[in-house]
């Protein structure tokens, strides 16, 4: 009587929250490199792999930090440390990977100060740090609460049935990327 019943988040409502936000994150990165290119350049420039408007690097990089981060309340240096070596670690990888696969390189480094192999620098691992940190302590929970909000007294199904359509959607974009960079 008067008692609220919190439901416990199954591992389903949970993998739906990561490819929500996977999807948010990597819309906002798309957004960032664009707004960006077309500062530098003056005109709009196609960012990223894909086809579609999403950069899934900044995706699975806010995931992977919103995960390994969750217990560190209050703890902005020990985020700022953790977001600059998780992105620097992760930025390197998916260069690599990327040239190994299709021999070309997104993006280069190479004239910045203190570079490894153009592929990551001090420069803008100290930058993804800081976004780690306003990601983690400002956007994320506010689009937090928004989602919650959204999805309150929902049972979900509208935000299920988005994520498959949009992992259906990334699965077809990847597919067809890859073609053309393999062409």
């Amino acid at each position: 009587m008067g008692k609220e019943v919190v439901l416990a988040k199954t591992t389903k409502d949970k993998i739906i929250e990561c490819i929500t936000y996977f999807f948010i994150y990597s819309f906002l990165g798309w957004l960032i490199e664009t707004i960006y290119a077309l500062f530098v350049h003056g005109y709009f420039v196609k960012r990223g792999f894909l086809f579609g408007p999403i950069c899934p690097i900044y995706g699975f990089g806010a995931v992977i930090l919103i995960i390994a981060t969750k217990k560190l309340y209050k703890k902005p240096f020990l985020k700022f440390l953790i977001a600059t070596i998780a992105f620097t670690l992760f930025e390197y990888m998916v260069s690599f990977i990327l040239e190994m696969l299709f021999g070309l390189r997104w993006w280069d480094y190479s004239n910045d100060i203190l570079n490894i192999q153009g592929r990551v620098s001090l420069l803008y691992s100290i930058f993804w740090g800081v976004i780690g940190v306003i990601l983690l302590e400002r956007l994320h929970p506010y689009i937090q609460t928004k989602i919650q909000n959204i999805t309150q007294g929902n049972t979900n199904n509208i935000q299920r049935i988005a994520c498959v359509c949009f992992v259906i959607i990334l699965i077809v974009d990847t597919t067809f990327s890859a073609i053309r960079y393999l062409n």
